[in-house]
């Protein structure tokens, strides 16, 4: 006989496999979080997925950054089961009930048309009327069961093929002719509004709801080939196919633009935070060295015992920075979003002044100043920097000897500086002892290396000539790295 008592159940078996998906796609849940999470479903309905969504959302997401890739997960997780959403060997759909909340195309053509034409029988002229009466109506319905029946006419899914989602659903979309069916819509509403016609304003309303309802379209059509595609491979393959990885652990180098936007969106609650834990830690520094005076002067309330040693507290100034940043090719990214930060954060810094280089170099502070949007800023540099002394290649050691010819000087005790670049020098010459000097003068050097450090030193990288005169070398691929090194500085 088999004792079942301490089996756990479906529901904690699957909520230990969301959190541990979670964790792999890089969202940190504790398990005091994880404890959290397992009484906030305590005392919810499981049946609604919404008030089950949001409720693990209060409980693990600590960043909006994250929440597309907590719905992401959530969504293949707990996406709705049932027979009737597997594939057959012909592509189409497993037989079987629908889902209580998705009506039948059956029922939907009898409401828009009145013959008995199921979903399979419907011609694709019937299905366009009735996506276009959907839309019109704004029946969320109606919608679902259109979108099913697309998906089962129009994604061609096969069982067991290695194909994406986002393949299915431009297949689904492009036989929906979602651009005719808005110019549909836009012309009844124009023929239905009253002389002298829609106003500007009024036809801008008109389009952004319809665009509201058709993306409503899209995302159900979305969902219904991830509940497919779950059913045919399982909910952990499918997790780790549509595993992405968060903006801050997006590799600048091979960023795409939807990840780029991404970045750009996260910087700046980071910024936020590093400029408050770069003023904590000024305003909290270690003590100092024993105050003799002030410990014997307290310690005549002692009766002349120094019972409560005094300490002089260090009075940190804030540093000057010195950001000297490759700008060619894929290491552009890298030291735009550097840049970014650093200049956000520059309250935290005495003086901030940028240099960029590609085989030449230019001083560019003069662009950040007065400048709300940084973006423009970073612009101006990508436009207008006079960077470029021969051909446009990078050399290392060409601008480092520039910028200690015309800069040198200027570079004291309170400066830090940081390289960023990959010290891909297209086999020039080093001239590493430009940046002996500069380690000389400053408080400190820092090469910031947005390539792995298993690339370092291979072909025409030369980081380790450079790194010997260096007060630190660090691998930053990452927001989540720059992140790191950016509290190091003050």
């Amino acid at each position: 006989m088999t004792d079942t008592a301490h089996e756990p159940s479906p529901m904690l078996e699957l909520l230990g496999g969301f959190i541990r998906e979670l964790r792999e796609a890089g969202i940190p849940v504790s398990l005091s979080e994880n404890i959290d999470a397992m009484e906030a479903v305590s005392h919810i309905p499981l049946e609604d997925r919404e008030a089950l969504k949001y409720a693990l959302a209060a409980t693990m997401v600590k960043n909006d950054s994250h929440w597309r890739a907590f719905e992401t997960v959530f969504e293949v997780y707990f996406s709705l089961r049932g027979k009737h959403y597997g594939i057959d060997r012909d592509g189409e759909d497993g037989e079987g009930e629908g889902d209580s909340d998705t009506p039948d195309m059956e029922g939907v053509a009898q409401q828009g048309k009145g013959d008995g034409s199921g979903g399979s029988q419907m011609t694709a002229e019937e299905l366009a009327e009735m996506l276009y009466q959907a839309l019109m109506r704004g029946d969320d319905a109606m919608m679902r069961a259109i979108a099913r029946t697309s998906v089962q006419r129009f994604a061609g899914m096969e069982p067991g093929r290695p194909v994406g989602g986002t393949y299915y659903l431009y297949r689904t979309l492009r036989n929906l002719d979602l651009d005719g069916v808005m110019q549909r819509l836009m012309d009844k509403a124009r023929e239905e509004a009253p002389d002298p016609g829609l106003t500007p304003l009024e036809e801008r309303l008109e389009r952004d709801e319809y665009e509201s309802r058709i993306d409503r379209l899209k995302k159900e059509v979305e969902a219904e080939i991830r509940r497919r595609l779950v059913a045919d491979r399982g909910v952990e393959a499918m997790a780790k196919t549509l595993r992405k990885p968060l903006p801050e652990d997006v590799d600048f180098m091979h960023a795409s633009r939807e990840e780029m936007a991404n970045l750009r969106k996260a910087i700046y609650p980071l910024t936020r935070k590093l400029a408050v834990r770069l003023a904590r830690k000024r305003r909290h520094g270690r003590k100092g060295p024993l105050d003799f005076r002030n410990t014997v002067r307290h310690s005549l309330s002692y009766g002349g015992v120094p019972a409560e040693p005094k300490f002089k507290y260090p009075r940190p100034a804030k540093p000057e920075i010195f950001v000297i940043a490759d700008i060619s090719g894929s290491v552009a990214a890298f030291a735009r979003f550097t840049l970014h930060l650093v200049y956000a954060i520059s309250n935290q810094f005495s003086k901030v002044r940028s240099f960029v280089f590609i085989d030449g170099l230019d001083e560019v502070t003069s662009y950040f100043e007065g400048v709300e949007d940084i973006s423009e800023a970073v612009h101006r540099v990508n436009t207008e920097a006079d960077v470029v002394w021969v051909d446009g290649h990078s050399d290392y050691g060409h601008a480092f000897e520039v910028f200690w010819e015309r800069h040198g000087k200027e570079i004291g005790p309170k400066t830090t500086v940081m390289i960023l670049g990959d010290a891909r020098n297209n086999y020039h010459a080093s001239q590493a002892w430009v940046v002996q000097e500069i380690n000389k003068r400053a408080r400190n050097v820092f090469w910031l290396n947005p390539e792995p450090k298993s690339y370092w030193d291979t072909g025409d990288s030369i980081v380790g000539e450079y790194a010997a005169h260096c007060d630190g070398t660090f691998e930053v691929r990452n927001l989540r790295h720059l992140e790191g090194f950016v509290e190091n500085l003050a």
